[in-house]
């Protein structure tokens, strides 16, 4: 449903509007009046009174127009009552910016009140809407005008952004601040902010992702429409302090989900407000010049990107005013994951054709006093090195743009030089990123007025870099969850029952029998063959807890270990499986875990008892395709292993994919199982093989 009426409504209706400043209805009254050249706008104060000569009515009903949007900044207990005279009013947008009523549950019958009639509701416990290309500010506090769409469960910290992007010379072209979500939700705001063509870069800071995977596909659509996502969200000290009942548990965390969606989406998960800040500010700057360089990274790196890890890095100039200056710059960017190149013969002979003899025209290139002597040795130098074509981007470090600071008769000509740096930068189709000591000089205004983004720290510009550099990709719309097929509910999540649940599905087991003693142990043993694994049921870590014995060689042996395990462990059942070994083979670790808000969500990694010491792992929403399961296993930093190390012959990547498919359609078609895992998954040249798996009941 279209949020016209929520961003550009033809009247507003301010109720709880003030004349005291010290109240939240003063700034939003005030803040509707700053709009009031394009709507209409009522104030709505049952005492009485009045702001900037607009006089309070005591009620919506007393309207001689119809408000699109409601703004109901009342106590909670009066909350409900404006809402109906509202809707009886004709109004179908509200945005409550105190909360809706006792609890979650009032709050949900305040929005099915709403959208029960065709309306929609913000909020409640919101700080408001912005947006600035309308001329709509009903929130307190400054919103600087700008390109940078930003959706927020914090009103806090997007007042932190806000001031943030005016120090950098940019701001908003909208803000939702979404409360607690009971009826207009982080995608639907986002929705909105992907259609809105003014907003050139979206941000989000979302604590209750709701339907993850409607969220996914948005995120997903964003991208696809070239409007970058930088998201914030908590959850990266969350997996230290919390216990799991199975690997699986212990290694997808909710902030590992979230890292997983936001990469497959194409949107970039940040850790900080200046962060998205600084990315914002390059993305808005950059344009298509980013996107271009990666897409051409891509290009050159060629289709075998999956098998090499990618495309190319982004790469990068850096020119400094002094040696020292420029070579922090070089590691500075190289630290960050960006390419630091070589560059070519013609392009060292274009750039040393403009330097002093001790210049040095390598990369970095140090300009050697050359800005001092002539400050247009700037713009020769860049454009130089932006027209060669080595680098995809090229960063000025040092002292440009602070000339005028210590002798004003440089303005006119620093000005110029700025210019002309922006101008060459156009032309060139490249990024041109500016870091310096100066601050709100001249030089930088016509700098960011030509689209050259602007750092005080040179390691501002270099994450801001990589993180743009990261962006462009094919994003990967999330799966859907098949229709549940009729399937009774699982007795439990032991071995047995998940072994023989995921052997329906294809995944290959070593041949087993499970017994109660050691005399049917031992004639197990004697059909299955030694050596053979003996198996304690009812652990989910059977290592640890001493329940598996390993390459049991007689029935003398296999007595021993039934034994000693049964007094270590108490357990009842026991698995008498075949011992497997394959030469050249890999052990992996497979899981699916249900997040509360993505569903299921499919994890692979290196398996074994060294799991989650390695913590080598790849995760993506289930089910998976066979594709996405090799993509993944080639993610991995251990994927060398897996395509054959140092002359090893590679592990069969297919039936490795194949089992990964199944174990996540198991686990989609029984939600049951909040866990579902294989560990370990036994890939080799031949094929794959389970060696143990575990399931986790709701």
């Amino acid at each position: 449903m279209s949020l016209d009426a929520l961003f550009d409504p033809r009247c507003v209706a301010v109720v709880g509007a003030s004349a005291d400043p010290a109240k939240w209805g003063y700034w939003l009254a005030s803040g509707a009046l700053a709009g009031r050249a394009r709507r209409t706008v009522h104030l709505v104060n049952r005492r009485g009174g009045g702001l900037d000569g607009v006089p309070f009515v005591p009620g919506l009903g007393c309207l001689p127009t119809v408000p699109e949007q409601v703004v109901v900044a009342v106590p909670p207990s009066q909350v409900r009552p404006v809402v109906v005279e509202g809707l009886a009013a004709g109004a179908r947008c509200f945005t409550v910016i105190t909360s809706g009523g006792a609890g979650p549950e009032e709050e949900r019958e305040l929005a099915d009140l709403v959208t029960a009639r065709g309306g929609r509701l913000l909020g409640p416990n919101c700080m408001g809407v912005v947006d600035t290309t309308t001329e709509l500010r009903l929130s307190w506090g400054d919103f600087p005008a700008g390109s940078v769409g930003l959706v927020s469960q914090s009103g806090n910290l997007a007042l932190e952004i806000g001031r943030l992007l005016a120090r950098a010379g940019q701001g908003f072209s909208r803000f939702v601040s979404l409360g607690n979500q009971r009826d207009i939700d982080a995608a639907d705001a986002l929705d909105a902010l992907i259609a809105h063509d003014a907003t050139r870069v979206v941000a989000a800071y979302v604590e209750d992702f709701r339907d993850g995977r409607r969220l996914a596909r948005t995120l997903a659509a964003a991208s696809a429409a070239g409007k970058p996502v930088l998201m914030l969200a908590l959850g990266r000290s969350e997996a230290s302090g919390r216990a799991a009942a199975s690997h699986t548990g212990a290694l997808v965390s909710a902030r590992s989900v979230v890292e997983a969606v936001c990469r497959d989406a194409g949107a970039l998960l940040l850790d900080s407000a200046g962060e998205l800040v600084d990315t914002a500010v390059l993305l808005t700057a950059a344009g298509n010049r980013i996107g271009g360089a990666r897409r051409d990274a891509v290009r050159a790196t060629g289709s075998g990107a999956a098998e090499t890890g990618g495309p190319r890095p982004l790469r990068v100039a850096a020119v400094g005013d002094s040696g020292g200056q420029g070579a922090l710059a070089a590691d500075t960017l190289a630290a960050r994951g960006l390419d630091v190149p070589v560059l070519s013969e013609a392009t060292r002979a274009a750039v040393a054709a403009h330097l002093p003899g001790h210049g040095g025209c390598g990369n970095p290139v140090d300009l050697a006093g050359a800005g001092e002597a002539d400050l247009r040795s700037y713009a020769r130098v860049i454009r130089a090195l932006l027209d060669g074509g080595d680098t995809d981007a090229t960063v000025l470090t040092g002292y440009f743009g602070d000339y005028a600071t210590a002798n004003p008769d440089q303005a006119r000509q620093e000005c110029e030089v700025a210019r002309e740096l922006g101008e060459a930068a156009r032309r060139s189709g490249r990024l041109l990123v500016v870091h310096t000591m100066a601050r709100d000089t001249p030089a930088l205004t016509v700098l960011r007025e030509h689209g050259v983004p602007v750092y005080e720290r040179i390691e501002q510009a270099a994450t801001a870099l990589a993180h743009a550099a990261r962006h462009v990709g094919t994003p990967r719309t999330p799966p859907p969850l098949p229709p549940r097929t009729p399937a009774g509910p699982l007795p439990d999540g032991s071995y047995e029952t998940v072994r023989a649940l995921l052997a329906q599905r294809g995944l290959a087991f070593p041949a087993a029998e499970f017994v109660t003693t050691a005399e049917e142990a031992a004639a197990a043993a004697r059909r299955t063959g030694y050596p053979l694994v003996l198996k304690a049921m009812g652990l989910a870590h059977k290592t640890e807890a001493g329940g598996v014995a390993l390459g049991i060689a007689d029935e003398t042996a296999l007595r021993t270990a039934f034994t000693r395990m049964r007094a270590s462990t108490g357990a009842v059942r026991y698995a008498v499986e075949e011992m497997v070994a394959h030469p050249h083979s890999v052990e992996l670790i497979a899981g699916v875990r249900r997040d509360p808000a993505f569903g299921p969500v499919a994890m692979v990694g290196l398996g074994g008892v060294t799991a989650e010491l390695l913590a080598d792992t790849a995760l993506a929403l289930a089910p998976l395709t066979p594709p996405r399961a090799r993509d993944l296993l080639l993610s991995l930093r251990h994927a060398p292993l897996l395509t054959g190390w140092r002359g090893a012959p590679a592990v069969d990547l297919d039936a490795a994919a194949d089992a990964l498919c199944a174990l996540t359609r198991a686990a989609v078609e029984h939600p049951e199982l909040t866990e579902l895992e294989v560990n370990p998954l036994l890939v080799h040249p031949g094929g794959a093989v389970a060696l143990d798996a575990h399931g986790v009941l709701r």
